[in-house]
């Protein structure tokens, strides 16, 4: 593994040496208008609006586990939803990236300490408040496959 990427997660927990290290989650919903979830971190106070301070959920895939396994539980564990996700032409090698689609009633709960809270927002405001712009480019590419699945389904 790289010296670039940390052997274990902020709060302490292993991650995979082998690529891709994690997953990010782009959820969406339709109505009333199509909106993103981004959670904010809390690591830096609810005031912080730096790098990192907004993001989907999203975090590492620990040793052995399945990528695909790994988005699942960080959604759960950063959104409380248990939804089907669908891969996303946006992955990159080192990290992956999935696509969740939630009905205007799902209800979002942040289970673990990581986020205070949460915002739905429109696809600009996404890309305005996600930032490095690594995080922001992997959000555009998001949006496109969002764009298309929804081109699909029309």
């Amino acid at each position: 593994m790289s010296d670039e990427h940390p052997r274990v997660t902020w709060d302490g927990k292993a991650i995979s040496p082998d690529p891709p290290f994690g997953a990010t989650v782009v959820v969406f919903r339709r109505q009333p208008a199509l909106s993103i979830l981004l959670l904010h971190r809390a690591h830096h106070g609810a005031e912080y609006e730096g790098d990192w301070a907004w993001t989907p959920p999203a975090g590492a895939r620990q040793p052995g586990e399945a990528v695909a396994d790994a988005a699942e539980r960080e959604l759960y564990e950063e959104a409380g939803l248990r939804v089907p996700i669908t891969a996303c032409a946006a992955s990159a090698t080192e990290w992956a990236v999935f696509l969740a689609e939630v009905g205007d009633r799902e209800m979002i709960r942040l289970i673990d300490p990581e986020h205070d809270r949460f915002a739905w927002v429109s696809p600009g405001e996404a890309l305005r408040r996600v930032a490095p712009e690594v995080a922001r480019e992997t959000l555009a590419k998001a949006l496109a496959c969002i764009d298309a699945t929804m081109k699909e389904s029309e």
